[in-house]
């Protein structure tokens, strides 16, 4: 329950970075402006969050009113009773997956496979390269702008990336990222694998040197999201285990935003907005990889390596 808490916290610091907040009753709903991705937009509960009826619908207008999808992703271990209450109020199961950590004592360093290097990109051509094979993997264009280059520069600042090449081509056939430590907890994002390279054991040396480099950035929680069945076998090679799940749910009935009127009294709820983050930005990859590409998110289409 430690390590769930720990990520619990990490989101609820991380996600509002780049995004408008609101504080609605136990939540803190997100939305990134300019964007009405399901992926993008979305609310954290607090911690032990047992919130009334009213709230709920609250939080569900919050969203309606701007247009949006009313979503929340969250760790169930954190909030054990609001499962329940979501469904009784309309809200319906996206996905559930699996919640996976590694502290430093289970680590265990996978080496790439014959003819594949994994390395730190050095270039801003290495890095555009990376992002292009990330985005091939998860079903996207493979085409990268240089607004995409600069926000993994930015992001590999605050935290770790990683490619893989071939080493007979030259091609860049992978990569992800280990995003910043805050309170001494790091997600493992955007591990992508290209199609024809998959099954080799690429996946879990990427993921290998980025739990490294996390725990050597004093990370003693890292973690990620595994989506599908073969995902959890990957990450377990390099020492992962299973604490817990990530879940997603949403409200899609189309209903028209009305707003509530507040009683006498009845504060206003706390709106925030900040700089569009490259972090952000960059853990959007892994979150909405199978929504992007089927439609869906984390946690890298190593699924498919082994």
């Amino acid at each position: 329950m430690r390590a769930v808490s720990a990520v619990q916290n990490y989101v609820r610091e991380t996600a509002p970075r780049g995004r408008e907040t609101a504080r609605v009753g136990p939540f803190l709903a997100t939305f990134t402006p300019g964007t009405d991705h399901p992926m993008l937009n979305y609310a954290i509960p607090d911690n032990g969050a047992r919130p009334s009826p009213a709230q709920i619908v609250d939080l569900t207008e919050a969203f309606r009113c701007r247009g949006l999808l009313p979503r929340l992703e969250y760790f169930p271990e954190a909030a054990p009773a609001l499962e329940h209450l979501l469904v009784n109020a309309g809200y319906t199961l996206e996905r559930r997956t699996p919640l996976m950590v590694c502290a430093p004592d289970d680590r265990v360093d996978v080496p790439p496979p014959h003819g594949v290097a994994i390395g730190q990109p050095g270039s801003d051509d290495d890095v555009r390269r990376m992002r292009s094979a990330q985005n091939a993997a998860f079903g996207e264009s493979p085409d990268i702008t240089d607004e995409e280059v600069e926000e993994a520069k930015a992001a590999m600042a605050g935290g770790v990336a990683v490619l893989a090449a071939d080493l007979t081509t030259g091609e860049v056939i992978g990569g992800g990222f280990a995003l910043e430590v805050v309170d001494g907890a790091a997600e493992i994002a955007g591990i992508g694998v290209l199609e024809t390279y998959r099954r080799r054991g690429v996946a879990a040396a990427i993921t290998a040197c980025l739990t490294r480099g996390a725990h050597q950035r004093n990370a003693h929680t890292v973690f990620l999201t595994a989506g599908g069945d073969g995902a959890e076998r990957v990450y377990a090679r390099v020492g992962y285990r299973t604490v817990g799940a990530c879940l997603h749910f949403s409200n899609p009935s189309p209903r028209a935003c009305h707003s509530r009127p507040r009683h006498r009294g009845q504060p206003d709820r706390e709106v925030h907005s900040a700089p569009l983050g490259a972090c952000d930005l960059l853990r959007a990859d892994p979150r909405t990889a199978e929504t992007a590409a089927n439609e869906a998110v984390v946690t890298a289409l190593s699924e498919h390596d082994e």
